[in-house]
């Protein structure tokens, strides 16, 4: 058996009696993603295949390409941006979500406080700052 470690990061707290899910996420050719949201706790994951945009609150927007690992903490951190940077492929990744008891593990936001926080919102650099699915 031979073993490479793609990703150790010290996550946040995590509340007692979260549960873990895994999740195979497809992102079709262009596909913009999800609309601006949080999850109720960590993420952990890995880039299965493709190419997508990553972009956290208090972050400038990246890509992560197949065989690399990412993580968000979750919580409060809003999840602006996941999108396949890919025209002319779907983008896969598995991510293992641990959802806090009695929250909903996907909370959208609200345009409201999208609003409120856009100025401290980091822009993103070139080439990605001319990208359709991101709005800086």
């Amino acid at each position: 058996m031979s073993q490479i470690d793609l990703l150790e990061v010290v996550p946040p707290f995590i509340a007692p009696g979260s549960a873990a899910m895994v999740r195979l996420l497809e992102l079709p050719p262009g596909d913009p993603g999800l609309a601006p949201h949080r999850h109720s706790g960590p993420v952990f994951g890995y880039m299965l295949e493709g190419e997508m945009l990553f972009e956290l609150e208090g972050q400038a927007p990246y890509p992560i390409k197949a065989g690399e690992a990412f993580w968000e903490p979750g919580g409060d951190v809003i999840h602006y941006t996941v999108a396949n940077l890919l025209a002319d492929r779907t983008s896969r990744f598995v991510v293992v979500m641990l959802c806090a008891p009695g929250v909903e593990m996907i909370t959208m936001v609200s345009d409201e406080e999208l609003a409120t926080k856009a100025q401290q919102r980091i822009p993103a650099p070139p080439p990605y700052s001319s990208n359709p699915h991101h709005s800086a």
